[in-house]
């Protein structure tokens, strides 16, 4: 088998104006998507947030691709969603998309004959169907019950064939669904920890509460307790640090390794927790996301390892150590 082999010319400047000029083509394309959206976005956004069951999205070739993306973000942000390709849909996958469920339809010309039975079978069933395509005439634009229109904008390839533009405008549009929809439904930082429990952004979105030592672990000690014994718990807790508390539980002073060799001398260990401790030291809240933590410890100037974690009244509740959030993913 023979390759054909095509001549490249390398012209680094011509590379950088043709990157530019895409970019730029995309964003004008954006703008004027922006300034489209009436109506008919907030009708979709309507149609999409009173369906009971999950929305089915669906697209063919480049479209197919985008509609995938879409029916992730909107699965990891709060919309119950999934991806039905239209092929399959004509194959049995029809049975997938049940009462409840709305259908959101990718086309950029309105005409995939692909989407010709999915389209179908929502129509005889009633399912609200929502469609993306740039033309108004077209067969899925007026079969849909909602057709949000892209505006004319030429595609980013020199021949004006190759889907750029048109997908960027799909993608974005999905976008602003998504977030629409999870504004809404009133999503928390809370409920996206729930959908995304991994990797660094997982991380990012623990509670302290979830990563802190409480209990026994902490290493705490009244103001009135001798340096000897200070240091003695110190080794024993492993945090390098000692909480000094008083005589209701509230979190008076930290003694650190700072602390120690600032107050270093003959009469140390003869000395107490309370007179070389740090007043006021900084903490967290046990709610706080663990990002805030990290913040907290690494932020400009600050070289801190541990930090206690204190209730609303300023007893302490726990200990986070830095290698608690490295050891999260966090950094």
């Amino acid at each position: 088998m023979t390759t054909r082999t095509v001549p490249v010319h390398k012209d680094s400047s011509n590379d950088l104006q043709v990157g530019r000029s895409v970019l730029e083509i995309e964003a004008g394309a954006l703008r004027s998507l922006a300034a489209t959206l009436d109506h008919e976005f907030a009708r979709a956004v309507d149609l999409l947030a009173e369906a009971t069951g999950r929305v089915v999205v669906s697209g063919m070739g480049k479209s197919g691709h985008v509609a995938h993306k879409i029916a992730a973000t909107l699965a990891s942000t709060g919309t119950p969603a999934m991806f039905v390709h239209p092929a399959e849909a004509s194959h049995g996958d029809l049975g997938m998309i049940v009462p409840g469920d709305a259908v959101l339809a990718l086309s950029n010309s309105g005409e995939t004959a692909e989407l010709a039975d999915l389209v179908a079978h929502t129509r005889r069933f009633a399912l609200p169907l929502v469609g993306i395509t740039a033309r108004a005439g077209s067969a899925l634009a007026q079969a849909a019950d909602v057709s949000l229109l892209l505006p004319d904008a030429p595609e980013a390839c020199p021949m004006g064939l190759a889907p750029t533009t048109s997908t960027t405008m799909q993608m974005a549009l999905g976008d602003a669904l998504a977030v629409a929809l999870l504004t809404r439904r009133g999503f928390s930082e809370a409920d996206f920890r729930q959908f995304h429990p991994g990797g660094k952004l997982g991380a990012r979105l623990k509670r302290v509460r979830d990563l802190m030592h409480a209990g026994d672990a902490m290493p705490l000690a009244t103001a009135d307790v001798p340096m000897h014994r200070a240091l003695l718990l110190i080794t024993e807790k492993q945090f390098g640090c000692l909480g000094v508390i008083d005589a209701d539980g509230h979190l008076m002073g930290i003694v650190t390794d700072g602390d120690l060799r600032r107050s270093m001398g003959p009469d140390l260990l003869s000395r107490h927790a309370g007179d070389i401790m740090t007043l006021a030291p900084r903490t967290i809240g046990p709610e706080a996301l663990a990002a805030e933590a990290l913040h907290a410890m690494t932020g400009r100037d600050r070289k801190i390892t541990s930090l206690f974690v204190v209730d609303p009244a300023g007893r302490p509740v726990g200990i986070l150590h830095l290698h608690d959030l490295l050891r999260a993913g966090l950094a």
